[in-house]
């Protein structure tokens, strides 16, 4: 099948380099962070690449668990799910965050499950994947199972609520980011939506909380709307955050520190209720310098890459996939030829300056940042 007649909506905004393939992101001692390969329970088990992150201390520490989405492309060549604005919100408080990629994606062993126009059946293979981390959770001592909070993007949204059909009883919590899939070959996948949300809201008892913008690429109110109404009418409780407009594509919002203020606070209030702790005990998670964003300069236009300086034809395929990628972006050339871009998460910046110093060796300059041009010629 190729990938390009299939879009499976998903968002993971990670370093992205000078090569074809994903970079490696190095797990960051600072956060507590490590990775671990779970066994999933397949007929033939593969292992799951799975990103830990551990507060300091003994514990046991509530859960987060983040499901992740697609980039679009191949899966193998997405790189690991950090999330690290929700992250950071979280390791702040002293929970233990899990970001589990499942089979086929990045790492983890065997190919993607649930393919084609069976939406629903998609997002419940996908939730077969959890399962074994959640059994996983329950085995560490320093863990605890019995409250734990599900967070879903895009694609990981709707693994988020097949999941919740038959929920392990420790999570408590349940939140839908911009979740769904869309699949264009041969498929009215808006209806598929609709369909795979009313059966699911009529197998599920738990509540959960949703956040859906007015400008997001893949699912527009027109889309989720009925979808939601249908999960409701099913007998499903979903509430709602009708958030708007979000920089250039709402379906990022939960992958940027700009949508932290639209999100935080609703997801505060639900910990609050729920007995959740809420209250920021481990300041050191929080984000730290960052490189400043340069004065445009106006050496060219944003979209004229025939303007990039220095880098030959794959410099230019890789300026395409950067104009394709919602900010906080920055692309990053040298003059060797060197290039590399970044967008979301943790300063991107400096990692696409990271990325293009692996072969620039450090003479790499940032040429964009998010909508702007900011190289100035020596």
């Amino acid at each position: 099948m190729k990938f390009a007649t299939l879009w499976i909506a998903a968002i993971a905004f990670s370093a992205m380099g000078a090569v074809a393939w994903p970079q490696d992101i190095a797990p960051a001692p600072e956060l507590g962070e490590s990775i671990v390969f779970i066994k999933n329970d397949r007929l033939f088990p593969v292992d799951l690449e799975t990103t830990v992150f551990r507060p300091e201390g003994a514990g046991p520490f509530p859960v987060v668990i983040i499901n992740h989405g697609k980039d679009t492309g191949n899966n193998r060549l997405q790189p690991r799910a950090r999330y690290l604005p929700a992250t950071r919100e979280f390791l702040q408080r002293g929970y233990a965050v899990v970001v589990p990629m499942r089979q086929g994606f990045s790492k983890s062993g065997g190919s993607a499950v649930g393919e084609g126009c069976n939406i629903a059946g998609n997002g419940e293979a996908q939730a077969d994947e959890i399962r074994p981390v959640v059994a996983w959770i329950e085995k560490q001592p320093w863990m605890d199972a019995s409250r734990m909070v599900m967070l879903g993007q895009s694609h990981g949204g709707l693994t988020t609520m097949a999941y919740a059909q038959q929920p392990h009883p420790g999570v408590k919590l349940f939140v839908n980011f911009a979740g769904g899939l869309k699949y264009t070959n041969n498929c009215m996948w808006e209806l598929a939506l609709k369909d795979a949300y009313a059966r699911y809201g009529a197998k599920t008892q738990v509540p959960s909380l949703w956040f859906y913008g007015e400008n997001d690429s893949y699912f527009p109110p027109e889309v989720i709307g009925p979808a939601h109404r249908a999960y409701v009418q099913a007998g499903g409780q979903a509430e709602m955050v009708a958030f708007g407009f979000f920089g250039q594509d709402a379906h990022g919002m939960f992958s940027s520190y700009d949508g932290l203020p639209i999100w935080w606070s609703r997801v505060e209030e639900k910990l609050k209720t729920l007995n959740l702790p809420t209250t920021v005990m481990y300041p050191q998670y929080a984000r730290t310098k960052r490189v400043p964003v340069p004065t445009p300069s106006g050496f060219a236009p944003l979209d004229d890459m025939d303007k990039v300086p220095h880098v030959r034809q794959t410099g230019r395929d890789g300026y395409r996939a950067f104009l394709e990628k919602p900010s906080p972006r920055a692309f990053a050339i040298a003059p060797s030829g060197a290039w590399g871009w970044a967008n979301g998460g943790d300063d991107p910046l400096q990692r696409a300056l990271d990325n293009c110093n692996r072969v620039g060796k450090g003479s790499c300059r940032l040429y964009a940042v998010n909508d702007q041009v900011v190289w100035a010629a020596p």
